[in-house]
């Protein structure tokens, strides 16, 4: 028996359309909030309960609804924007059909306030199935219009259980509210739940769409955007937009496309877009894209969605082309540089030997069978004591004068006749390629020909072998830094206090890493590669070597040899080139350089026994400075900062209370002996006659960084805690982390 047509109850009609338009909270408030744009508020205000199920409130500041219009706000086919079919070839507003608040009102219960601008008050209605329930009515209220939406999907059963998370729900609200706020940023917008004090979105009137984007998607978007344009007459389209560079990807691509201001989708236009990153991102990772195309009008259909999320439009197959090819040529002209993120080693980071970590040496004698075996992964193929050639050949010239210099230093980098000090297992140093032999004469001379240390204090540790525990007692060592044998025990309470604070702050894996390092290279005067186990660092070695020489001066305190110069360097003219350099600060205000000179000649002639004494800084009495502290084996500090070095040993330094006169004291001339990247000449495009004396500069600073400053860490450096936080040693890489990459490619 064939089937009865029968005419549908406009409810369930009603309910049925409802159900096609409002899908999901989200749908409601993306409606409303198109309702509030056409209206042209400057701030919308969202609130919801129960990710919208249970309360949902729009609130704008827009131009409002007339007393005499609330009667029908709700009944489908009501709107302002369209009067006959034709307005739809040329419809500028988000809504046209009038069905939004119609369909919400079928599914919940509707409330709307509104004042107009010329209406003394405020007008309120309810409404349910698209039919108002009384005559509205006057209440207080501020211009534009409150929209309250109450149980929503409370008579689709269905619907309701189909939307039964919150928490997810809440999330697509704010995706659509973000998105909108992106676009329109000239408008305030904000959203958070009922009762919450804090807005979990919120931009401002005067924030850029650059702001919008930071304050939704954070700084790691924000930072990598490159804006786009570009408009075309014959197709009638302009396209603007930000993108990211190929410096930022996600797994999962966040595309926010406006048409003609509408929020829609475009599986197209994605897709011809990622293509495009398809080269420059990594394999399954995304873009994030924001653009915002206006196409004539007339040749856009908005009319083919009952949510309005899918619009069709004329030529898109060029457009689309059109839009892929400036997307390309700014990705193009964005990859001249990339950039690198890095971890900084953080002081709860384990970098003990504790991992399952294993030599490729010690890796080779496991057996087969063998339980404990050592995968590629965790495989360490280095090892921190094999030995390097050049560590035999000692370049001829002083190693790091590099550049010219009036003042030169004949030094002897080898301990005094008839001892023999205690040698590092990386390399035997070779004592006569420098001439010129001038330690102390007092030196203490050793009894027998050998010396070696009685206990290994923690600064120095053994490294015939490399499980050797950190040694905890601070008993004093024999010699000194640089190889000579000490003169006298210091226990000034300054000092001391001084050593101990060094001490305490020492971090033991920092220490340990630099213990047991393998040296890459050199990537400039300031940094320098390590290998670790299975982990790459890159350390700052201007930084390493100002506290290795601070250390050095306040453990071997009073207890140095003399760097002699070949020729006595007044002071008086050293103070002069100091003053004319802008580092040096000096204005008109200061007075006459001559007479400021003079002055620390003056100055600094008072504190003569002193300084020979404590820190064998030879000044003699016609004010020339004849003599350094000599801190390490084969190391003459760069020269060219002599100047500035002496200015500030007369202005920088307390010399009114002990511990900071010493503390302050040795700062300066640690700082004065540290590698610095402004005294060192690189041999960067040299001309022909420079070409020869630029590379063996080049090669005798690296080779001092490596032999000289880097063997010392191993042995002498306490690395205090902030280096692990502050950026002096970073981690670029490790072993198991790139498998992991090699393996995703």
């Amino acid at each position: 028996m064939a089937g009865v047509i029968r005419r549908l109850d406009e409810a369930v009609v009603n309910r049925i359309a409802a159900g096609e338009v409002i899908q999901r909270p989200a749908n409601a408030i993306k409606e409303m909030i198109e309702n509030c744009l056409d209206a042209k508020s400057t701030s919308i205000q969202v609130v919801v309960k129960e990710g919208g199920l249970k309360f949902i409130q729009v609130q704008d500041n827009g131009c409002g609804i007339r007393k005499e219009d609330l009667d029908i706000v709700c009944e489908r086919f009501t709107t302002s924007k369209l009067q006959k079919f034709e307005d739809l070839a040329s419809i500028s507003t988000y809504g046209f059909r009038g069905e939004a608040l119609a369909s919400i009102s079928h599914v919940a219960h509707v409330t709307v306030t509104s004042k107009t601008a010329d209406a003394k008050c405020a007008f309120r209605a309810t409404y349910s199935d698209g039919k108002i329930k009384a005559p509205p009515k006057p209440c207080a209220g501020n211009q534009g219009t409150q929209i309250t939406v109450e149980d929503l999907f409370y008579n689709v059963n269905t619907r309701r259980k189909a939307l039964k998370n919150p928490n997810e729900e809440y999330a697509k609200i704010l995706e659509v509210v973000s998105r909108y706020a992106i676009h329109n940023s000239g408008i305030s917008f904000s959203v958070k739940k009922q009762g919450d004090t804090v807005s979990d979105v919120r931009t401002l009137s005067n924030a850029s769409t650059v702001d919008n984007i930071r304050a939704i998607f954070g700084n790691a978007v924000s930072r990598e955007l490159i804006e786009v344009g570009c408009e075309d007459a014959n197709l009638a389209f302009k396209m603007k937009g930000y993108i990211t560079n190929a410096n930022y990807s996600v797994k999962k691509c966040i595309f926010l496309l406006f048409i003609n201001h509408r929020l829609v989708e475009s599986a197209a236009m994605r897709k011809a877009i990622e293509t495009v990153y398809a080269a420059y991102l990594p394999k399954s990772t995304h873009p994030f894209l924001y653009l915002s195309l206006e196409i004539a009008p007339q040749n856009v259909d908005v009319n083919v969605h009952p949510t309005k999320h899918e619009v069709h439009f004329l030529h898109e197959d060029s457009i689309l082309e059109r839009v892929q090819q400036h997307v390309e040529s700014k990705l193009l002209g964005s990859n001249s540089s990339r950039m690198y993120f890095t971890q900084t080693l953080l002081p709860g980071a384990d970098c003990s030997s504790s991992e399952v970590v294993k030599s490729a040496a010690n890796s080779s004698v496991v057996t087969k069978g063998s339980s404990d075996k050592v995968y590629a992964h965790q495989m360490v193929r280095t090892d921190s004591r094999e030995q390097k050639l050049d560590a035999f050949l000692q370049p001829v010239n002083n190693p790091l004068s590099a550049g010219t210099t009036e003042v030169t230093a004949e030094v002897d980098a080898g301990p005094p006749k008839g001892a023999e000090r205690p040698q590092d297992a990386e390399m035997e140093e070779v004592s006569d390629l420098v001439e010129m032999v001038d330690v102390q004469e007092d030196a203490v001379q050793p009894e027998s020909g050998h010396l070696f240390p009685e206990t290994v204090p923690s600064r120095k540790r053994p490294r015939e072998d490399m499980d050797v525990e950190l040694e905890k007692d601070d008993t004093r060592q024999d010699m000194t830094a640089a190889c000579t044998p000490r003169r006298r025990i210091i226990n000034l309470t300054s000092v001391l206090t001084l050593q101990e604070e060094i001490s305490s702050q020492a971090h033991a894996k920092l220490q340990e890493m630099l213990h047991e390092h393998s040296f890459v290279g050199c990537v400039s005067p300031q940094w320098a590669l390590a290998q670790y186990q299975t982990k790459l660092y890159l350390l700052n070695t201007t930084k390493l070597s100002q506290e290795l020489f601070y250390q050095i001066l306040i453990y071997d305190f009073a207890n140095f040899g003399v760097l002699r110069l070949s020729e006595p360097a007044p002071l008086y003219e050293l103070s002069m080139l100091a003053l004319e350099d802008p580092e040096s600060g000096w204005t008109e205000e200061d007075g006459p350089k001559e007479g400021l000179a003079e002055y620390i000649v003056e100055f600094l002639k008072k504190k003569t026994e002193m300084l020979k004494d404590y820190f064998s800084l030879e000044i003699d009495e016609e004010g020339n400075l004849t003599g350094l502290p000599l801190l390490i084996d084969n190391y003459v500090p760069p020269l060219e900062g002599l100047p500035m070095f002496i200015l500030r040993l007369a202005t920088e330094v307390n010399w009114d209370e002990e511990k900071e006169c010493f503390e302050s004291l040795s700062k300066e001339l640690a700082m004065f002996y540290s590698i610095r990247k402004q005294y060192i000449i690189e041999e960067t495009n040299p001309t022909n006659s420079q070409s020869e004396e630029s590379e063996s500069g080049s090669t005798t600073w690296k080779w001092t960084v490596e032999h000289v400053l880097y063997k010392a860490f191993r042995t002498h450096l306490l690395p205090p805690k902030h280096f692990a936080e502050d950026g002096n040693i970073l981690q670029l890489a490790n072993l198991p982390d790139l498998y992991k990459v090699f393996e995703r490619c």
